[in-house]
């Protein structure tokens, strides 16, 4: 099997049903002799920030001189990008031959993609030889494919209303579902910082037994004398106190660290986080919460003006209250629809139109994504894209020498 046929084969399991079952995972990793049992993890939840934490607690434990395993999700150009050694990213040959080991198993057990991939991720992290995992999950906790490790340290970084079909009507279920993480014995962190949210995920992690459970003022300034972080934003202080606190609770020779950020802090790297490319700027921001903290972030770094934004939002995600949190710090928008994105959850961009009838910020309708590639940069002396993964990593792999995967 060729690397594109195991990427053929594989995404088109991304349509399969959530079965809410850990059985597929188990199963795929039953086949393989358990890899995950082979090395110490992290595990980290959130709705958002859980990314930006993997990125400071794994650039700490390569500073100490660790072997270090990531496993984040999802990828923004190429699947390679979610299972990486060291910031090597697993081969081409490496993808193809775990997914050919494994098709048989994979249409026994009608695993989805992101159970196929998560075996995929152990198996290869256990043959390099890790010392440690920092692992992501992907959607909610408690039933997340990843959720078969008994890790060092349970993370979940910040609540948020999101996928609510799946995870619950309200914060207090989705925050259920994201202490499901919690094991007994392990270690809990979270940053969470509404009272009532903070609960659940406190009554939830005790229920499961964690050991201790530990809350994090994530909101407290960074010392004085901290270096800057790698990834920008104040936002990523409340990452950085959540990211310092799980590493304190590890054994050597993994931690403690101790009060203070880690030089290593100022290395740590994600694409797609307001990363910044001359002119442009790319964030993965999808729902409302993560809008917010674009914009605060443009607020605060003031790039320069006429600041144009290509948009593209899955249709599932409220596309309107994000729209209504930039909207104070761009000039102008361009709506467009990202090749990527998933036909069934694809915003209807006439229906768009029609609901933003008072946007009073310049705005127009591309569903062309090259052309609305092309268009976004007139006038512009800051082009931002942001809306969802699918359009910046299609904006990334169509714009020369951008895309974060050799």
């Amino acid at each position: 099997m060729s690397f594109e046929d195991a990427c053929r084969f594989l995404f088109a399991r991304q349509g399969s049903r959530i079965k809410w079952s850990l059985g597929p995972t188990e199963g795929l990793l039953g086949v393989l002799g358990h890899p995950e049992r082979g090395f110490p993890c992290v595990h980290v939840a959130g709705t958002n920030g859980k990314g930006s934490t993997c990125a400071f607690v794994a650039a700490e434990l390569r500073a100490r001189g660790l072997r270090v395993g990531l496993y984040t999700s999802p990828h923004l150009v190429s699947v390679r990008e979610r299972v990486a050694v060291n910031g090597v990213l697993i081969t081409e040959e490496a993808f193809a031959d775990w997914t050919s080991t494994l098709q048989p198993h994979i249409e026994r057990l009608d695993a989805s993609f992101f159970e196929a991939t998560t075996a995929i991720a152990f198996a290869e992290l256990a043959a390099r030889g890790v010392d440690i995992g920092v692992i992501e999950v992907g959607l909610g906790g408690r039933l997340d494919s990843t959720n078969v490790i008994t890790p060092l340290v349970s993370v979940v970084t910040k609540i948020a209303r999101e996928h609510t079909d799946y995870l619950g009507p309200d914060l207090a279920s989705i925050a259920r579902e994201k202490a499901g993480i919690a094991k007994p014995g392990v270690a809990f962190v979270t940053g969470e910082r509404d009272p009532d949210v903070r609960r659940v995920l406190v009554d939830e992690a005790e229920r499961r037994g964690a050991d201790p459970v530990i809350l994090v003022d994530a909101h407290r300034p960074a010392s004085p004398n901290a270096r800057p972080l790698g990834l920008l934003g104040r936002h990523q202080h409340q990452n950085a106190w959540v990211a310092l606190a799980a590493l304190n609770t590890l054994p050597p020779p993994f931690g403690p660290v101790g009060d203070a950020w880690p030089e290593s802090f100022a290395h740590a790297y994600v694409a797609g986080r307001f990363e910044v490319r001359g002119k442009w700027i790319f964030d993965v921001a999808h729902n409302p919460d993560g809008a917010r903290v674009l914009a605060q972030t443009l607020h605060d770094t003031d790039p320069a003006r006429p600041r144009r934004a290509l948009v593209g939002v899955l249709g599932d995600k409220d596309y309107l209250g994000m729209i209504e949190c930039l909207a104070e710090e761009i000039d102008g928008f361009v709506f467009t629809m990202p090749h990527t994105a998933p036909t069934r959850r694809r915003w209807d961009l006439r229906r768009v139109e029609r609901e933003l009838g008072g946007l009073h910020v310049a705005h127009e309708f591309e569903p062309d994504f090259e052309r609305a590639l092309e268009r976004v940069q007139t006038g512009a002396e800051t082009v931002v894209v942001t809306g969802s993964f699918h359009t910046v990593g299609d904006a990334l792999a169509r714009l020369p020498g951008f895309a974060p995967v050799p």
